[in-house]
């Protein structure tokens, strides 16, 4: 039982002073060891911090870099922008000019259309393709041309409005990027340690999916602002070109016009005199119509005056041939009565041979027919007189009146 109660083993005074020892050993190595981990955590803490304050130095200047590059891209968009909205607001307004200059020209076409087809109106002889026609087509020409040059010049800025806003487009969309960027680092340029609701964010260092680089970034907005350069200078170019086409196509049209209006007014003044000479030979041709009547009344007279005598002779020498017996004498009264009658059939003869032999323009029958002739150029003169009137009418009146109504205004 003795055994079975007895105590732990003891130890030696000499193990117990090794077991000192060790145990004070074993705590200064463990507090040696302590201190150079401390030491160690606190130069690495140290440098850590330093590091870190470091990087977040270096962060927020390259933070204010960008930042200060995504100014200059948003100013240089910016302006760009503010370009491309002024050339389009300059064409925009040149449309409407165009469109009346369109409208102006369609309306000239119109009435110098309506000009032949009235000439046409004209008859006999004054139907004539005269310079008046000859212009007036050339007039319709040149319209026809300058609306062809007009159509095809409004498509083309309407295209370049359509070019210059879709590069509008892109330089909005570009620059609402450029502020949402801006946004987010002027957020982020604010950020620090202890910036108040702060997280964790899962996956939030990766560099994949849409990321571009920084040389992709500014190639980006280059080309934008390239393209919207190349259709600002597209504008101007086409501006001129507008301004050159609107100027040289209403010289063009207004030269043209006033060739028409003075082939115009030497055709109304050419027909004005014609009318003047015709109605001068009407004149001339009436006079004689009735100096020839009077000739005709004069020789009819005259060919009735002879009548009277030669019965007032025959009736005599009738009457003496009923006298009686040995009176029935053939005396020199008998003679010169019968003289008489001679010499008045004689003369009578004379005057109708000279007629039926036409050795004189006085005598009844050429007076006759040269009345008739008188009376058929009247009427020639009278009728191409009225034709002279007509064209007149359709010239001075319809035509020119027509033209004055519309007037070619600088476009």
């Amino acid at each position: 039982m003795a055994r079975l109660v007895q105590g732990p083993p003891k130890f030696h005074p000499s193990e117990w002073d090794m077991a000192n020892k060790m145990q004070r050993a074993s705590a200064e190595a463990q507090k040696c060891r302590s201190e150079r981990l401390t030491a160690e955590s606190r130069r690495l803490v140290d440098e850590i911090e330093r590091t870190t304050r470091k990087t977040q130095s270096d962060v927020s200047k390259k933070i204010e870099q960008r930042r200060g590059e995504i100014k200059f891209w948003k100013q240089e968009l910016d302006n760009k922008l503010a370009q491309i909205v002024h050339e389009t607001e300059i064409l925009l307004t040149f449309k409407p000019r165009l469109k009346q200059s369109l409208e102006g020209c369609q309306e000239l076409l119109a009435i110098a259309q309506k000009c032949l087809l009235t000439r046409q109106r004209r008859v006999g002889i004054d139907l004539v393709h005269d310079e008046v026609e000859q212009e007036l087509m050339k007039e319709v020409e040149v319209l026809q041309e300058a609306m062809a040059l007009l159509q095809r010049t409004l498509e083309q800025t309407n295209e370049q409005i359509r070019i210059n806003r879709s590069a509008k487009y892109n330089l909005e969309m570009d620059l609402k990027d450029k502020f949402t960027a801006l946004t987010i680092d002027d957020y982020c340029a604010n950020v620090a340690s202890n910036t108040p609701d702060m997280g964790y964010t899962d996956n939030a260092v990766k560099i994949e999916g849409n990321f571009v680089s920084p040389e992709e970034w500014v190639d980006f907005s280059n080309v934008n602002i390239e393209k919207a350069d190349k259709q600002r200078n597209n504008s101007l170019a086409l501006q001129a070109l507008i301004d050159s086409i609107l100027s040289q196509t209403a010289n063009d049209i207004r030269k043209q016009r006033e060739v028409v209006d003075v082939a115009f007014k030497n055709r109304v003044k050419e027909v004005k005199d014609a009318k003047h000479n015709l109605e001068m030979l009407l004149a001339m041709v009436m006079d004689e119509t009735a100096s020839q009547e009077e000739n005709i009344a004069a020789l009819k007279k005259a060919i009735a005056d002879k009548e009277g005598p030669v019965k007032a002779a025959q009736t005599v020498l009738e009457a003496r041939n009923h006298r009686p017996n040995v009176e029935l004498c053939y005396d020199t009264v008998q003679n010169r009565l019968i003289s008489e009658v001679q010499e008045i059939k004689t003369n009578i003869q004379r005057q109708v041979e000279m007629m039926r032999e036409g050795k004189i323009r006085d005598t009844l029958a050429q007076a006759e027919t040269e009345l008739k002739g008188l009376g058929r150029r009247q009427l020639s003169l009278e009728e191409e007189i009225r034709v002279k009137e007509n064209t007149l009418h359709i010239d001075e009146v319809l035509c020119m009146q027509m033209r004055k109504s519309a007037r070619v205004s600088n476009f």
